[in-house]
């Protein structure tokens, strides 16, 4: 779904320690809007648990509870 608008730069490459790293990435995402931002969230869940259209919705289910 979102293939088209996330490509991955395969030709950067850097060394840096974790916390650069992390640094880095911070301000990465806070450069971006907040639609891009979870536009990116949405698709990292739909990668992570898989995209179903069938189960969009949230299921409800109803149970009768009688009176003692």
């Amino acid at each position: 779904m979102f293939d088209d608008n996330f490509k991955m730069d395969k030709t950067a490459f850097s060394i840096c320690t974790f916390e650069e790293a992390a640094e880095q990435d911070k301000a990465y995402w806070l450069s971006k809007t907040p639609q891009v931002r979870l536009a990116a969230l949405e698709y990292m869940r739909q990668m992570l648990y898989g995209y179903d259209p069938d189960t969009a919705r949230i299921q409800r289910i109803l149970t009768v509870v009688e009176p003692a």
